[in-house]
């Protein structure tokens, strides 16, 4: 005789789940510090490398801090989310992901939580390295409002950011895999405006410039806060964001739907 279960799991309210996993992530990262502090001192260690080593040959007149700091945050933005794809990675190799598909919870909690703890610390680590960029001498034009507006911009970008990073995670075979498929894409802020302007590099190398989502996020932010000229560049970072971010959700929701699939 089959018995049946005295009571029906019931399900969470929405978005508690989420909130949940919201928290065991920023609970991670306070444990684990390391990583959070690394996507703080490497931008800023290379900011001051640029800045004080190769800033005068770049600008003579120490302009070139000014120049530097948008392409400076976006690589930030670059490190921190970079820890997600081992983070996810971790969650699939160590078993607690079959612990999760017991509970009532929704698939994609999981995830959301990643990504979401992951935008808040990189938005502090934003702001840590803004603030170091003030104290070296970077001196933006930006109103209240252009403010507002390139800080919407950084964290949209964050946000699509994170997410590819967590679809990586889920395809990596491992945390060691994940790292290394997720140190490639940090790349991409050097083969774009953000330490030189486009004109000055190579012809084949100016076009990969120009038609990669990296510049015209760089161009709109810089635009934003020192007042240069922003042309399409907006509506192209939106798009370019809006693209990554579809396309990660997607491919994320695929790829989580194959290695939580019960066999």
């Amino acid at each position: 005789m089959i018995l049946e279960p005295l009571t029906t799991p019931r399900r969470l309210r929405p978005f508690v789940a989420e909130a949940t996993f919201i928290k065991r992530s920023l609970l991670h990262s306070v444990r684990n510090a390391d990583v959070l502090v690394m996507a703080i001192v490497l931008p800023t260690m290379l900011m001051l490398l640029f800045t004080f080593v190769f800033g005068g040959a770049l600008a003579s007149d120490g302009s070139y801090v000014n120049y530097v700091v948008p392409g400076i945050i976006l690589l930030c933005a670059g490190f921190g989310a970079a820890s997600v794809a081992v983070d996810v990675s971790n969650d699939m190799t160590t078993g607690i992901i079959d612990r999760f598909r017991t509970m009532p919870i929704p698939a994609g909690a999981v995830l959301a939580g990643h990504v979401i703890a992951s935008v808040v610390r990189n938005l502090f680590a934003t702001a840590v390295v803004v603030i170091v960029a003030l104290l070296v001498g970077f001196r933006p034009t930006a109103s209240f409002t252009d403010w507002l507006a390139a800080l919407a911009v950084v964290a949209v970008y964050i946000l699509a950011i994170t997410w590819l990073f967590a679809a990586i995670g889920l395809a990596a075979s491992s945390p060691e895999a994940a790292s290394g498929y997720g140190f490639i894409l940090l790349f991409l802020p050097y083969l774009s405006s953000a330490f030189v302007p486009v004109d000055t590099l190579p012809s084949w190398l100016q076009w990969v410039a120009q038609n990669q989502p990296i510049t015209p996020i760089i161009e709109t932010i810089r635009g934003l806060l020192l007042g240069t000229p922003i042309g399409d560049s907006v509506w192209l970072a939106l798009g370019w964001c809006g693209l990554i971010l579809a396309f990660s959700i997607t491919w994320g929701a695929i790829l989580f739907g194959h290695r939580t699939a019960r066999s």
